[in-house]
């Protein structure tokens, strides 16, 4: 399925200047959510998985999805401040701004195998943050995975070290 006619372009938000990759479009439809589910969970074939962790706030939207028809388990990756127990945290750089990430110290275990959702690959400074937050507790990064790669802002260097796949590229 062509996912492209479902991402709308947000002109100036959240700053000036930024095209904002809106996917509520696909998210309302039913068919192309689901497609969109499907192929996301296609994109790990073979790939053995022990958890699935989704990057605040639209990871949250694909990546339980992903960890229940996998068979394995969810993790948040939080913004600053609003996890309930202890953390281990990491900063980053975006495309509009700087920001902290934080995972929960007991969300991942030596060993286990992650893989890492976002909605949109776009500098890298979020995904290889989470990476390196999996990587402090123990975790192997076995893919990283997104809905949208915007290639004109290079991200995919951030991460070069580690598997990616995407379904749409701008």
């Amino acid at each position: 399925m062509d996912f492209a006619p479902y991402i709308r372009d947000i002109k100036d938000f959240p700053k000036p200047g930024v095209v904002f990759k809106d996917i509520t479009p696909l998210l309302k439809d039913p068919k192309a959510f689901q497609k969109a589910g499907e192929a996301l969970v296609g994109l790990t074939a073979n790939l053995k998985i022990d958890k699935v962790v989704g990057v605040d706030s639209r990871g949250f939207i694909f990546a339980p999805m992903l960890a229940e028809k996998i068979g394995a388990g969810f993790v948040t990756v939080r913004k600053s401040g609003k996890l309930p127990f202890e953390t281990i945290s990491e900063s980053y750089d975006l495309e509009y701004g700087t920001g902290t990430l934080e995972i929960h110290a007991d969300a991942i275990e030596k060993g286990d195998r992650v893989l890492i959702h976002d909605d949109v690959l776009a500098t890298g400074g979020t995904a290889q943050a989470v990476c390196k937050l999996v990587e402090k507790l123990g975790g192997e990064v076995v893919q990283c995975n997104f809905l949208i790669e915007l290639t004109f802002l290079k991200g995919a260097e951030k991460i070069k070290g580690y598997p990616k796949e995407t379904l749409l590229q701008y």
